[in-house]
């Protein structure tokens, strides 16, 4: 681990005061996240969005694109697999481990991604077959097919017990390179996100970020200095005893 990653840890996943008792037993929802990485220029850029200020939750701040699975997920038809290496690490530390969960969650971050910013990631191609109902059928009629290979996993984090929504958050990160097709119109004052920006690294670490979303920029950052292959590991964040952890998958 590099010095500064290890500063962004202590500094965003310090200790944090007890949750609310009225929360104790809720449990984490799944939840996938898509960084998208331009590396076109010397300093790589990443695509972030910020959320509407009327929100409830995290209001105002910047955000990847990023939400949780829904049932179409499971059905919707991909180009390629994911890497054996990603595959495992989405297996790790699950109750019942399942290549179609990880499948999931991989085309729910896809998804998502489209929702949120209107970009569709994956491959020009013809369908092999219908799209399920709901956003899905976007990608179907643009003739875009999303393209699990080309997905990086990044890292997981679970939100600490006792808050009022917990996500069990899967990371992944894919190339500018693949975004196929771009919808107008998803983005601005009436939708989840505000705007969306390209910004490079050293900049996106001076916005109004989640703290869990300052620590997977260093880790996207230590992967892009160590060749960004599918072999690296993948670190997992959870709390334990009033702190986080951070354990390799």
């Amino acid at each position: 681990m590099s010095e500064t990653l290890r500063q962004t840890i202590e500094a965003h996943l310090a200790p944090t005061t007890r949750g609310d008792a009225r929360y104790a037993g809720l449990r984490p929802k799944d939840a996938a996240t898509l960084i998208i990485l331009d590396r076109s220029e010397p300093t790589p850029k990443v695509l972030m969005g910020k959320r509407h200020p009327g929100h409830t939750f995290m209001p105002g701040k910047f955000v990847f694109p990023g939400g949780r699975i829904d049932p179409e997920d499971r059905r919707m038809p991909a180009a390629g697999a994911l890497h054996p290496r990603v595959e495992a690490a989405l297996a790790a530390r699950v109750a019942r481990p399942s290549n179609r969960r990880g499948r999931a969650l991989a085309l729910a971050a896809i998804r998502e991604t489209y929702e949120e910013t209107g970009l569709l990631v994956g491959v020009r191609r013809a369908p092999a077959g219908p799209a399920p109902a709901g956003p899905w059928t976007v990608f179907h009629d643009h003739g875009v097919v999303p393209d699990l290979g080309a997905l990086h996993f990044i890292g997981r984090a679970i939100t600490p017990p006792g808050q009022p929504r917990r996500f069990d958050a899967r990371f992944f990160a894919v190339d500018r390179a693949l975004i196929a097709r771009e919808v107008e119109g998803i983005t601005g004052p009436e939708c989840e996100l505000d705007e969306v920006a390209w910004v490079g690294l050293p900049e996106a670490r001076r916005l109004d970020l989640p703290r869990i979303t300052h620590v997977m920029l260093e880790e996207l950052d230590h992967r892009l200095q160590n060749g960004f292959g599918h072999d690296l590991p993948a670190p997992f964040y959870y709390f334990r005893h009033g702190r986080f952890v951070r354990e390799m998958l």
